[in-house]
């Protein structure tokens, strides 16, 4: 008498995010499943490696450094405000908070690029010298 053969063992098997699916004799489980195991060990010790993302390069433009710009523009040569400052700046895409914006204003005219008129709350700020300007 011969031996009816014997029908396959399926089985779903999740170790953390992977997920597994044996289809094998009941006599290769055990030898299948230690396969698979030990694979997923070795798996673990190395480090995962995830997809680069890409991202816009970063601007990396600092509050003082626009306002240095646009004095480099000759944009103070009429006095301006606070307001018309932080408008022209968010104008060209960097929202910074208006007391930033006031703090890196009293930097440069520390710094002796400005100049500062007017009383508290009312300041208007102008160059207090012009922008080299390279001779061609």
């Amino acid at each position: 008498m011969s031996e009816e053969p014997k029908t396959p063992i399926r089985l779903k098997m999740k170790i953390g995010n992977m997920e597994f699916e044996i289809e094998c004799r009941e006599d290769q489980l055990e030898k299948t499943v230690k396969k698979i195991l030990s694979t997923v060990k070795e798996y673990a010790r190395e480090p995962i490696m995830m997809p680069e993302r890409r991202l816009p390069p970063a601007r990396g433009e600092t509050c003082k450094g626009l306002i240095q710009k646009l004095w480099s523009e000759g944009w103070f040569a009429s006095p301006r405000g606070l307001g018309e400052v932080h408008s022209e700046m968010a104008r060209r895409g960097y929202h910074y908070d208006r007391t930033a914006v006031a703090h890196a204003l009293i930097d440069l005219v520390k710094d002796g690029l400005l100049t500062r008129e007017g009383r508290p709350r009312r300041y208007r700020y102008a160059q207090k010298r012009p922008p080299l300007t390279s001779q061609v």
